[in-house]
C-alpha cells in the first residue's frame, strides 16, 4: 500500500481542548490516541514503548490505554499482513493513499481480523471518521467500503505448505528479513521467530533460581547474558558494564559479584539518568558507578578490568516481539554501519581488558553480520581469542541458576537463543579473552 504523505487527524486532543466550545470528536479516545502514536512511529519520531508511556495515554483511563496499547502494538504487528489484505480490496491495484488514510484503515482492519471483543461497526465508523479528522473527506467512503466487505470475508487460515513469502506476509513480516532466518536457522526456526514476533512476550521460565533478592524484571535472553558474563569470571574485582542503560544487566552483575566495583557507562546521558534512578531501587546496586562515555573513548586513566561486557547497539532484530517497528525501520544497508561500530567498540574495549579477564561480546539481533562475523572478524585479526560457552552454561545449570539445558543455545561454541525456540528475545554472546597473553 503506497502512502505518500502523513498528516495528522485535524480533531487532535490538542486541538479539541483549545476552544470550551469545541464540538466532541466521534473518535473514541483509545483511537485518536492510536492513531496519533502510529503517525510519530512511521515519521521515525519515537518508538512505540517510548510514546505509549508518554503524554498521549497519560490521561486516559486504564481501559483506554489498555486498548491504545492493544491498538498500536497490534498494528505495527500485522501491518504487512493487513496492507497485503485491503490492497485485494482496491479497485484499482496499486492506489496510492495518504498516510494517514493507511494508518485508519489498518486500525479498522486490525480490530475486524484480531479484536474479536470490538463490534464490527465500531471499528468501521471510527476509522471513517479518523480518515475525515485527518483532512481526507474525500476517502472516508473508499475506508468504508473496504472495511465493510473486509467484515464480510472468512477469517484466512494457513495452507498445509506455504512458501516462505506466504508466511512472512501471513506473520506480518518483511521477506527479506525472513529469508535470511531461514538460510541461517531453517525453515522450522524461521517460523517460530515470526510466529513469536506476533505474540506478547512471556514471563520467565528459563531460571530456576528462587530468591529473596528482588531481582530486576527483564527478558530471559537478557538476563541470561548477563548471568554467562559474572559465571565467566565469578572472582571479578574490576568490572566494566560498555554499553550499560538501561541497566538490567547491570543490576545482574552486581547481584552476583557483590565483592567488584563496577563502571558503567552509556554514550546516552538521558539514557544513563533513567538507569541511575532504576539503580536506586536496589540495595545492592551500591557498587556500581555510572559515567556517561562512548565506548570507544573510554578515558586512558582507567584502570585495566577483569570482566567486561559489551552489549552493544544493535539492529534488534532478536526483540521484535516487545520493539515490533523494528521490522519496518531495519533495511539492509543498516548492517555495515552497525558491524563498523560494532568492531569499534569491540577493539576498543579489548585493550581495556586485563591479561587474565574475560570479556563478552553480546546483541539482541538474530543477523550473522552484527554477531559471529564481528567477533570471527576480530579474533582473526589477533586480537582476542573466543571462549566455549557451553562450559559456562552448565556450571549455571549445576549451580540453580538454570532451569533445564537451554538445548540449541550454544553454535559454534557462541551462545544463541532464537525467539520461538528459546525462552525470551534473541541473543548473541561470545566469551572473549586477550589473545596475546600465553595461556
Amino acid at each position: 500500500m503506497k502512502t505518500p504523505d502523513r498528516p495528522r487527524p485535524k480533531g487532535s486532543a490538542k486541538q479539541r481542548s483549545s476552544g470550551s466550545k469545541s464540538k466532541a470528536s466521534p473518535i473514541s479516545p483509545a483511537r485518536l490516541a492510536a492513531f496519533e502514536i502510529l503517525t510519530l512511529v512511521g515519521e521515525n519520531k519515537g518508538n512505540s514503548d517510548d510514546l505509549l508511556h508518554g503524554r498521549r495515554t497519560v490521561a486516559l483511563s486504564a481501559e483506554d490505554r489498555n486498548l491504545t496499547t492493544a491498538l498500536v502494538l497490534g498494528v505495527l504487528r500485522w501491518q504487512i499482513a493487513l496492507d497485503a489484505r485491503i490492497e485485494r480490496l482496491f479497485e484499482r491495484p496499486g492506489q496510492r493513499l495518504q498516510e494517514a488514510v493507511s494508518i485508519a484503515l489498518r486500525l479498522g482492519a486490525f480490530q475486524l481480523r484480531h479484536l474479536d471483543r470490538i463490534p464490527p461497526h465500531a471499528a468501521i465508523n471510527e476509522s471513517v471518521e479518523l480518515t475525515r479528522e485527518s483532512g481526507n473527506p474525500h476517502a472516508a467512503g473508499m475506508v468504508n467500503a473496504i472495511l465493510r466487505r473486509l467484515a464480510s470475508e472468512p477469517r484466512q487460515g494457513k495452507g498445509l505448505y506455504e512458501s516462505t513469502a506466504a508466511f512472512a506476509q501471513r506473520l506480518g513480516h518483511p521477506l527479506w528479513l525472513v529469508e535470511r532466518w531461514v538460510a541461517a536457522y531453517g525453515r522450522q526456526a524461521a517460523l517460530k521467530i515470526c510466529a513469536a514476533d506476533q505474540t506478547e512476550p512471556e514471563a520467565a521460565t528459563m531460571f530456576a533460581e528462587t530468591s529473596d533478592v528482588a531481582l530486576p524484571v527483564i527478558d530471559d535472553g537478557s538476563r541470561l547474558v548477563a548471568e554467562l558474563a559474572a559465571a565467566s569470571v565469578p572472582q571479578a574485582r574490576r568490572v566494566w558494564d560498555a554499553c550499560a542503560a538501561p541497566g538490567g544487566k547491570t543490576l545482574i552483575v552486581a547481584h552476583r559479584l557483590a565483592e567488584a566495583k563496577i563502571l558503567a557507562t552509556d554514550v546516552s546521558a538521558k539514557r544513563l539518568d533513567s538507569m541511575r534512578s532504576r539503580l536506586e531501587l536496589y540495595p545492592y546496586a551500591g557498587n556500581v558507578r555510572t559515567q556517561a562515555a562512548d565506548a570507544t573513548e573510554l578515558p586512558k586513566d582507567f584502570d585495566l578490568f577483569d570482566l567486561i561486557l559489551c552489549d552493544v547497539p544493535c539492529s534488534g532484530t532478536g526483540t521484535i516481539a516487545r520493539n515490533p517497528e523494528i521490522r519496518h525501520r531495519f533495511a539492509p544497508l543498516d548492517l555495515a554501519r552497525h558491524a563498523a561500530r560494532q568492531r569499534n567498540i569491540l577493539r576498543a574495549a579489548l585493550d581495556r581488558l586485563a591479561p587474565d579477564g574475560r570479556l563478552i561480546y553480546s546483541t539482541c539481533s538474530l543477523e550473522p553480520e552484527e554477531c559471529e562475523q564481528v567477533v570471527e572478524s576480530v579474533v582473526a585479526g589477533g586480537d582476542a581469542r573466543a571462549v566455549p560457552a557451553g562450559a559456562v552454561l552448565d556450571h549455571l545449570l549445576s549451580n540453580g541458576v538454570l532451569r533445564d539445558q537451554v538445548n540449541g543455545a550454544v553454535r559454534n561454541n557462541f551462545l544463541r537463543t532464537l525467539p520461538g525456540v528459546h525462552a525470551g528475545d534473541g541473543f548473541f554472546a561470545a566469551i572473549l579473552e586477550r589473545a596475546d597473553i600465553d595461556q
